[in-house]
């Protein structure tokens, strides 16, 4: 069930690596899909806008503990590609030690900002109360959110990135249902939505384990493997916190576009919610090549193979970006429809949300190189940079949020995450190629 990325040919390796990744992230994104159109359905507008509004403040947290799995699996990815299976084990174990330190902080945080961070934004009064019953529960449920990222990470570390998939798609029909079991049979409002999440991500993370005991032995932890030293703690830390740190600055400054968005109203939020989760399927294609770099670049740079990581990114970046500009065409002519799906006869709502989807897929291309990029740098343990333009992506949203909100109203916001593209891409791109040129002659010196 582990595949070996440093031989054969890199494009047919990351597609073939990406495409679990894309439909487990597309099941992901299915889980909030699912409360969306349920909620919006179900229990009309002002429930759908209270769950949108939580958005920034839940990825704000959660972004933070995917980021720092994702970066403690680097090291067991770069192991991995060694040939190091101790090695792999142990980085496991610290690993998981890290994660439940970190988990049970921020909990406790999280848990005791909630309300006051959702009054900070602004959130309308009339949604505040049930805005806040929502992320609480999610708040909550963090360890299960630790539990699936920590463990799907790690099987995609050793090139396992299709059993991540089958548990996803089990725990979001499960999802589904609970959904309408919570809401529509037991009448819990749009708390009904954050169990019934919480639930799903529980049994996908529970169904991992028996997997990784009986089917990847290389993950199979000893008694000699919680041992843990100083050096290792610290070889995760400096990998996994900066990950984790980039994905809550975006988080903040996603954050700074709710609190501009709460100001223009109920309809408006409505309508950046709905088409919120249609951008956030749409990219999901982009995000999964990204993360396949990850994976890709870790394992070669173990193996010390320059070359192909520098094959890989140019062979994923045209096919990431061909699809780009394919989501961005649809979108232009067809966004009305989609966003027609949450919002049933709201036409000033559809309007807004086409508006959206429309400048946002003329920027895909951008947000293609901008995952690609990031990711390689990480996958050759480069925090830095990826931090740089985690701080870049702030500026600008946080420049379209104050600024031309207020000019411009609802379009001006809506500029906010394509400006975030394009203050990311500026230093990824220039410190992968000065970091690939440095690494092929570096390896060319050794030769």
């Amino acid at each position: 069930m582990t595949k070996n990325l440093t031989v054969g040919n890199p494009a047919f390796l990351i597609f073939s690596f990406a495409v679990p990744l894309l439909v487990g992230n597309l099941f992901q994104q299915f889980y909030n899909m699912a409360d969306a159109f349920i909620v919006g359905r179900t229990l009309g507008m002002d429930a759908l806008a209270s769950v949108g509004c939580t958005g920034s403040i839940n990825f704000l947290i959660l972004g933070f503990m995917m980021g720092f799995t994702q970066g403690a699996s680097i090291v067991t990815s770069q192991r991995f590609g060694a040939s190091d299976a101790s090695g792999v084990r142990r980085s496991f174990a610290v690993s998981a030690v890290l994660g439940v330190a970190v988990t049970l902080g921020l909990m406790g945080i999280s848990v005791m900002s909630a309300r006051p961070l959702l009054i900070f934004l602004r959130t309308d009064p009339k949604i505040l109360d049930a805005a806040y019953s929502y992320i609480i529960v999610i708040y909550w449920g963090i360890p299960a959110t630790l539990l699936f990222n920590l463990c799907s990470n790690m099987m995609r570390a050793v090139g396992d990135s299709f059993t991540p998939l089958v548990f996803l798609i089990i725990a979001c029909v499960i999802n589904i249902i609970l959904d309408y079991a919570f809401i529509r049979g037991f009448h819990t409002g749009v708390e009904g939505a954050a169990y019934a999440t919480i639930i799903a991500q529980v049994i996908s993370g529970l169904l991992c384990i028996p997997v990784i005991i009986k089917k990847l032995p290389i993950l199979r932890i000893t008694k000699e493997d919680w041992k843990l030293n100083p050096k290792e703690i610290w070889e995760h830390f400096r990998v996994a916190m900066p990950m984790g740190f980039q994905m809550s600055i975006i988080a903040i400054g996603i954050v700074s576009v709710t609190f501009a968005l709460n100001g223009l109203g109920i309809v408006a939020v409505a309508a950046f919610t709905a088409a919120q989760k249609i951008d956030m399927v749409a990219g999901m294609p982009l995000g999964s090549f990204g993360a396949a770099m990850t994976t890709f670049t870790a394992q070669n740079y173990g193996a010390r193979k320059i070359g192909r990581i520098r094959k890989g990114v140019i062979q994923c970046c045209l096919m990431s970006c061909s699809f780009g500009i394919f989501m961005g065409v649809l979108f232009f002519f067809a966004g009305d429809r989609f966003a027609a799906v949450f919002l049933k006869e709201e036409a000033e709502a559809i309007g807004l949300a086409h508006t959206y989807l429309k400048v946002i897929g003329c920027f895909y291309v951008l947000l293609a190189c901008l995952f690609i990029f990031r990711q390689t740098l990480q996958g050759l343990g480069d925090s830095l940079v990826p931090t740089i333009a985690g701080v870049m992506e702030l500026a600008m949203r946080t420049f379209a949020s104050i600024i031309l909100s207020d000019r411009f109203g609802f379009i001006g916001l809506c500029f906010a995450s394509p400006l975030a593209f394009l203050g990311a891409c500026i230093p990824l791109t220039i410190a992968i190629t000065l970091t690939l040129k440095k690494l092929l002659r570096k390896a060319i010196g050794k030769r």
